[in-house]
């Protein structure tokens, strides 16, 4: 089968992804809107999760050519094999997403309620809590593993199961045997890092979706010459994802681009209005809105079947977003650290009876020089044309991390439309 993208051009399809693209699971994506409420801000970003996670699936086969293109496998079957999983599990990766995204995370169920099986067989080190309240890729990994899908996945292919494909979504699950080893190398770390990593395939795809159908340039980048230089470094029997050295310019402008999407689109202050209204919602004691923990139910969760339950309340947040009343941004104020100025407006502003709504958002270029991945699944450099120079991680070689330390806030203060007037006044007089 051959599906024509916007933004790739023709991805082609074998008979086993298309069975699983057809199942329930998968087709509940084209009900979950990539970018949640970023129409209300930009009208042609409706595209949905279904369409980003079909470019996953293109780009990781793609990265996976370019990454192993000099390297000999012992059968051409066992190359399948591994490019397959990597494939499905880009494939997958977001296909236990909530409606509207993020947001709606605040009312799913504890993970025990899950009853996912697979977490029983953690690593060390990656402990689970099962009283923590779940998350997207908690419904991922059941319906990967234990659903009406897995069973498609195992009737489909006969060499994996779910669980090897969940192994590439959920780094602390364990392997149930030895898949993912060839020629005493353990080829999981480098495949996971396809699918989701300081440069994966799954960043590359959305920056460049999300850019095409918000009618910007902030995401585009050199994706072809990016992962055209995709190579691969051995390191204590484990493959790691490298980089050739001409295209680290093209990580840097990577990694910044992805930072402006942050700054400019997704932290949109219409986009974020939105969000903020549907959290106070969520917590609101009259809230009747919460996602099942049976996946039965939870696939009739949808975009359009909250917007519907929103429709039908009468919490006065629920009205606003159903019928576009959002409160209207008063302040914003960017800076580099805490202060206490947006606090000390609202407190003046609640004082004379104006309601407000403070929103801050956050965003570094990248948190992975400084957290365990930098240790557990390192990125190298490597230099295809000066044998003297040795792999090393990328943060030694590019300076783009340190440059880019500081954190980049965002503090916006909202109030209704009806005190809006009386609002600016406040703080003009105020000199706030």
């Amino acid at each position: 089968m051959e599906i024509k993208d916007p933004i790739h051009g023709t991805i082609v399809v074998n008979s086993a992804e298309e069975a699983i693209i057809e199942s329930r699971e998968f087709q509940r994506l084209r009900q979950i809107k990539q970018l949640g409420f970023a129409e209300y801000s930009f009208p042609g970003a409706t595209h949905s999760r279904f369409l980003h996670s079909l470019g996953v699936m293109h780009l990781s086969g793609l990265a996976f050519d370019s990454v192993f293109r000099d390297f000999r496998f012992r059968t051409e079957a066992t190359r399948q094999r591994l490019r397959q999983a990597v494939r499905l599990g880009a494939l997958l990766h977001d296909i236990g997403h909530g409606p509207l995204s993020h947001t709606t995370e605040e009312v799913m169920p504890r993970v025990r309620d899950l009853q996912i099986k697979v977490y029983q067989q953690r690593e060390r080190g990656w402990g689970l809590d099962p009283e923590r309240r779940a998350n997207h890729e908690d419904y991922t990994i059941k319906m990967v593993t234990d659903s009406e899908l897995s069973r498609t996945i195992d009737d489909s292919l006969k060499d994996m199961s779910g669980q090897h494909i969940a192994c590439l979504i959920d780094r602390g699950l364990k392997a149930p045997d030895d898949f993912f080893i060839e020629q005493d190398l353990d080829f999981r770390p480098i495949l996971s890092q396809i699918i989701s990593s300081e440069m994966d395939v799954d960043r590359m795809d959305y920056l460049e979706r999300d850019a095409y159908f918000c009618g910007t340039n902030y995401g585009r980048v050199e994706l072809e010459w990016l992962i055209g230089n995709l190579r691969f470094h051995e390191s204590r029997g484990k493959l790691h994802l490298a980089l050739n050295r001409r295209a680290l310019s093209t990580f840097d402008d990577f990694l910044i681009s992805r930072h402006h999407m942050y700054l400019m689109i997704y932290f949109h202050h219409k986009s974020l209005i939105y969000e903020e209204m549907l959290t106070r919602y969520l917590h609101s004691k009259d809230c009747t809105y919460s996602l099942p923990s049976t996946l039965e139910e939870y696939l009739r969760c949808s975009d359009f079947s909250l917007y519907e339950h929103l429709s039908q309340v009468q919490n006065k947040w629920a009205r606003r977003i159903s019928e576009r009343r959002p409160f209207r941004m008063l302040t914003e104020i960017h800076t580099t650290e805490p202060t206490k100025r947006p606090r000390q407006i609202c407190q003046v502003l609640e004082a004379d009876g104006i309601e407000t709504i403070l929103s801050s958002s956050a965003t570094r270029l990248s948190k992975y020089h400084a957290t365990q991945e930098q240790e557990a699944f390192p990125i190298f450099v490597v230099d295809e044309y000066d044998a003297r120079e040795k792999p090393v991680p990328i943060e030694k070689c590019t300076r783009i991390f340190q440059q880019y330390e500081e954190t980049r806030m965002i503090e916006r203060i909202y109030v209704s439309p009806e005190a809006f007037a009386k609002a600016k006044k406040l703080v003009a007089d105020k000199k706030l």
